[in-house]
């Protein structure tokens, strides 16, 4: 059956179908995850910022809770392309071979991104993050305990948005190459883009002024940059779309000579008979 004709229990179905491969490839990715998430913990334990300070447990279950959420955290991230790649095969079986070709190109471009967004925000904005507070407590007379769950909660709180959020110029050349936004359409809700983009940072950084302009500012400009993505991605879209259309009209006019030849052998065959 041609994929476009599918039936939305059908599609619905397709789609639970993915999702459980994904989910088969989730566990899989657990278990890479729980072997390497010490070896992570302890290089984090022993990074400059960590290293400055002791990290406490309140509670006997704070060191399982950590290592559970760095493997699920390396699981989710081992597992990323394929959730991509489920999705996109499972969007795009109406394009045309082209456009299914230089969609799924974005697929790796997409994983590179999220991984230097958590990258970026451990290596950058968390350590600074972290000497605010340090130097706020200090100026304060005030004498940081800092336990080893909540340490973990605040890093990944921050890292996993940014992985997120770092793909927005893949997601944003993806769509715009489906047609689905246009450059226009993203300026002319910028505004409350950014009001959005705000929101997000005053939720991932401590509530100062400071830490949330520094948050907000790469924000603001992947944006400006998914706009300038998009000229390009909707661009292309508008010529493939040209291209379609001479096809399509092409295609009708070859249609309308074979008719208009089948009815001449007509004419000819009645006049002979």
């Amino acid at each position: 059956m041609n994929p476009q004709e599918l039936t939305v229990v059908e599609h619905m179905e397709e789609l639970r179908k993915r999702l459980f491969f994904v989910a088969i490839f989730f566990v899989m990715a657990l278990f890479a995850g729980f072997y390497s998430a010490k070896p992570i913990i302890r290089y984090i334990q022993r990074s400059d910022l960590a290293a400055s300070f002791t990290l406490n447990a309140f509670s006997p279950g704070d060191p399982l809770t950590v290592y559970l959420q760095v493997t699920f955290i390396v699981a989710a991230v081992i597992v990323s392309p394929i959730l991509l790649y489920q999705l996109w095969a499972f969007i795009t079986p109406g394009l045309h071979e082209t456009e299914r070709k230089a969609t799924l190109k974005y697929i790796p471009y997409a994983f590179i991104l999220g991984i230097g967004g958590m990258a970026f925000a451990y290596f950058v904005l968390f350590p600074f993050i972290m000497r605010f507070m340090m130097d706020l407590s200090g100026d304060l007379d005030i004498t940081p305990t800092i336990g080893i769950n909540q340490f973990f909660s605040f890093l990944l709180k921050l890292i996993v948005p940014f992985g997120i959020l770092f793909q927005l110029p893949v997601v944003t050349l993806f769509v715009s190459r489906l047609g689905l936004i246009n450059p226009k359409l993203m300026i002319k809700f910028r505004k409350y883009a950014y009001f959005v983009l705000i929101v997000i940072s005053v939720l991932l950084a401590p509530p100062d002024l400071v830490s949330n302009i520094i948050i907000a500012i790469p924000l603001f400009i992947l944006y400006e940059v998914s706009i300038v993505i998009s000229r390009m991605g909707y661009r292309k879209y508008e010529v493939a779309e040209k291209e379609r259309q001479l096809a399509e009209e092409e295609r009708e006019r070859e249609l309308q000579v074979e008719a208009l030849l089948e009815q001449q052998r007509k004419q000819m065959e009645q006049l002979n008979n």
